[in-house]
């Protein structure tokens, strides 16, 4: 094959590239104290890319050492500098105050990938808070004046910036441009541009930068002016122009000596906007606390399917494979840090394929085998708990929606005061009162879950049968092992948690109200205990006021409902299939949009009002819980997509297609929603026959198309629609970005993988009692492990060859101070090194 189509294959051979960030943000410890006789603070802290805020914690009241305990899981949509966490503390009648922050360099997220660390709070000033990018066209040039004689002239021009940071909700920004040296300083000022931070300047400035002399051809500087020029640089400053009285905020700034412009006299270059040299200088580190973070962060290069089809068809026949144990799945399980890191994957790509069920029942039936004790049965983080944990996530999302999902909504919208702690009466309520409050919430709950049992979704219902019919063959003496076996995954592990934070399995967009959170922590204490059938239930409360509140429920009915609930759930072919007839509620929350024009004589201005969407339709209303002032069928959604930022002056902006061309102009918070909502609309609308294969990426404003120009209202789309996403709503997934995800893992795991198969050999070899660091693996046949080890190693070599060709033919590629690659980008700074080590080492 030929260098060019070895070129053109490799070009071909990547689909898609994937950016991902799970973050676990655990607790902050000591903050400052307020300045005032209470001392304790409210606070939350906000996840931000750069200063785009796309999550937000719940607030902890009263606390110098708030502890969240949340996790956020999001593909990153767009390019960033750092990844960005803010403590904020609540203030009632001002504007919330920034306590501390701390950011992460993206090429530092490596660091710490996958572990806790504990990061010191840094103070939040203008020069913590640059970001951005400046693009400059340098160029020096001889002028000679009317007397005969030369000076050399500096033409500075500022083109445009992108991403500029926003100050107090608004961005109006100029540049400055100094000539500075050792004896002179010579500064020039760009026009303000109003509410943007991309302004377009393309404005040019002249400096004098020698003193006229006789003409010299041989140089371009005289010979006593060539020291000075080397010590001149040339900076440009970008401000906020404010009108309040502390004057123009500081937006970033970049500083170049001349003197590289003695190798070429032109220069055309993006460039990172810089802090200020002498910026920054802020208090010792610990004294505004510190936030304890895990961050797990990734980047996947997805080739077309063909190349992942040895390691994944290796993954795929891991249930056939005896013993289980000698599976590549399993083997991945042993080999990862967390068994979460493999569950994910292996469960998306087994979901995919349509190969969940049978894996599920190799790797709980083997894991039974390995039990003891009947009480202890799936309590341990193992590979089959985390697997059946993430199954239930994926495939039983709707579920919880029609199950628990109106109730959520009351608890959260009424806030009856429900607390039976004495301790932690408020003035004024009544303890009878609030018990009866929380048993009819709880009552209604339990009569919901445990009447839901036709509504269960099938692969969960097959994967209890199998737990169920391991578990009471192992332990045939127990006659309650049957229950607790599923109870410990639909209780404990499913509607439990999903009652206790309702924000990360979607039932609620915001994270609930303290009052509300402590509603429904005892509110998912009592339902795990009902479910979990033990014998002595009211030993299970550490707490005397909850052992009292659950008398209520000792009675035999209650148990009889679970029973027949989980009966039902993992019994097989229990069944019909029928088509849940009531709406399913996907997304909700409130956006700003921008009015259709159905009035003739309307008003297109922007509005903010609440969505919702369902697998019927695509609405809005003024608030939650209004009529709606506008409805869609989902049949009449043609297309959905973004829409470029020049058409409103306005970010994560998109587009919802009609008939007729009538367009729904919306804009999200922030990137991470704007794609949340692009690709749920686009997976609910994707079997719409008269769905679109083109349109327009701009908006149609003042007679024309802003993208084509084209006059009429009605003209066919110039842009192609983008690729569409299945329309399985409930099961987005690529099969092969979760094989590459599993390749990155064994990738990274390779000195176990390595270690593994020198067990294997040991237990082959010698008989004797086994070395301790061989002992963390579990090895039922020591051949079997080791051929699939061996298969696993040669398909992750072939996939890592493929791997470091591509990012060689991307390294060709480009072009240091361009757009996608300013100057001052650490990361692409590191890359180059990289590859010319790889280089000099393969020379």
């Amino acid at each position: 094959m030929s260098e060019e189509a070895c070129k053109e294959q490799a070009q071909k051979a990547v689909v898609a590239d994937y950016v991902c960030s799970f973050l676990h943000l655990g607790e902050a410890k000591n903050l400052p104290t307020y300045p005032g006789p209470n001392k304790m603070r409210d606070c939350y802290c906000t996840v931000n890319l750069d200063q785009e805020e796309v999550f937000r914690t719940k607030i902890v009241e009263k606390s110098l050492c708030p502890f969240y305990g949340e996790d956020f899981y999001c593909e990153i949509p767009r390019t960033f500098r750092h990844l960005s966490f803010y403590i904020f503390d609540r203030d009632v009648f001002r504007r919330d105050s920034i306590i501390g922050k701390v950011a992460i360099q993206k090429e530092d997220l490596q660091k710490y990938h996958n572990r806790d660390t504990w990061f010191q709070l840094q103070h939040v000033d203008a020069d913590s808070e640059v970001q951005g990018k400046v693009h400059l066209e340098l160029r020096l040039s001889e002028v000679i004046t009317d007397t005969g004689v030369v000076c050399h002239k500096l033409a500075t021009r500022v083109l445009e910036c992108q991403g500029l940071p926003i100050v107090n909700g608004q961005c109006d920004p100029y540049a400055t441009v100094t000539l500075a040296g050792p004896s002179r300083s010579e500064a020039k000022k760009t026009k303000v541009k109003k509410k943007t931070n991309n302004p377009h300047f393309d404005e040019v400035f002249y400096f004098e930068v020698t003193r006229p002399s006789s003409y010299n051809k041989k140089s371009h500087f005289d010979i006593e002016d060539v020291d000075e020029v080397d010590k001149m640089e040339i900076r440009v400053d970008l401000w906020n122009a404010s009108n309040l009285k502390f004057g123009d905020e500081f937006l970033g700034e970049l500083r170049l000596p001349l003197k590289f412009l003695r190798q070429s006299s032109s220069y055309e270059a993006w460039y990172f906007l810089q802090p200020r040299d002498n910026g920054n200088k802020s208090l010792k580190p610990d004294d505004l606390g510190s936030l304890r973070l895990n961050v797990v962060y990734t980047e996947d290069h997805v080739f077309s399917s063909d190349y992942y089809s040895p390691l994944r068809d290796l993954l795929l026949k891991s249930a056939d494979v005896e013993p289980v144990s000698a599976s590549a799945a399993h083997i991945l399980g042993e080999v990862c840090r967390e068994k979460q890191e493999a569950a994910i994957p292996l469960v998306r790509l087994f979901l995919h394929y349509g190969r969940i069920v049978p894996f599920i029942s190799a790797i709980a039936n083997a894991e039974v085998k390995r039990t003891q004790d009947p009480n202890t049965i799936f309590r341990g983080n193992s590979l089959t708990s985390k697997c059946i944990d993430e199954t239930m996530k994926l495939a039983g999302m709707h579920y919880l929606q029609v199950t628990l999902k109106p109730i959520i909504d009351e608890i959260c919208q009424v806030h009856k005061p429900c607390e039976i702690d004495p301790v932690k009466l408020k003035d004024g309520e009544n303890l009878e009162n609030n018990r009866e409050n929380l048993r009819q919430y709880v009552d209604r709950i339990f009569t919901v879950i445990t009447k839901s049992g036709v509504s269960c979704p099938t692969v969960m219902c097959d994967i209890f049968f199998s737990l169920r019919e391991s578990a009471a063959k192992r332990f045939q003496g127990d006659l309650d092992v049957r229950y607790t076996a599923v109870s410990s995954f639909i209780f404990l592990r499913f509607f439990a948690p999903a009652i206790l934070s309702p924000n990360l399995f979607q039932l609620t967009p915001h994270h609930p109200d303290p009052q509300t959170s402590r509603t429904l922590t005892l509110i998912s204490k009592t339902i795990q205990t009902l479910g979990s059938l033990s014998k002595s239930k009211s030993a299970n409360f550490k707490e005397s006021y909850m052992a009292t509140f659950y008398d209520y429920f000792n009675e035999q009915k209650y148990a009889d409902a679970v029973k027949n609930f989980l009966d039902l759930i993992s019994s097989s072919g229990r069944r019909d299939h029928k088509s849940i007839e009531q709406p399913i509620l996907l997304k909700e929350g409130f956006m700003i949009k921008r009015a259709q024009g159905r009035k003739r004589f309307g008003m297109k201005n922007f509005k903010k009002r609440w969505f919702r969407l369902t697998n019927h339709e695509f609405t809005y209303q003024k608030s939650k819980g209004d009529h709606p002032l506008c409805s869609i069928p989902i049949e009449n959604i043609l297309a959905v997509e973004r829409l470029e930022e020049e058409s409103f002056k306005m970010k994560n902006m998109f587009q919802v297609i009609q008939p007729e061309r009538r367009v729904l102009y919306i804009q999200a918070n922030n990137c991470v929603e704007a794609k949340d909502w692009i690709d749920i609309l686009t997976k609910v609308s994707q079997c719409n026959k008269k769905r679109l294969t083109v349109y327009h990426p701009s908006a149609y404003l003042n007679g024309h198309w802003l993208c084509c120009k084209a006059t009429a209202d009605n003209t066919p789309g110039c842009t192609p629609c983008t690729g569409g996403l299945p329309a399985n709503i409930q099961l987005d997934i690529d099969g092969d970005r979760e094989t590459e995800r599993i390749y990155s893992l064994f990738n990274l795991y390779m000195p176990k993988l390595e270690k593994m198969q020198e067990a294997c050999g040991s237990k082959s070899v010698y008989d004797g009692p086994e070395e301790e660091e061989y002992s963390t693996f579990i090895i039922d046949d020591p051949k079997e492990t080791y051929k699939t080890l061996k298969l696993i190693i040669e398909g992750v070599g072939t996939l890592e060859q493929e791997h470091a060709q591509y990012k060689r033919d991307k390294f060709k590629k480009t072009k240091y101070g361009s757009q996608e690659h300013p100057i001052g980008d650490k990361s692409f700074q590191t890359y180059i090194r990289q590859q010319s080590e790889i280089s000099a080492h393969s020379i």
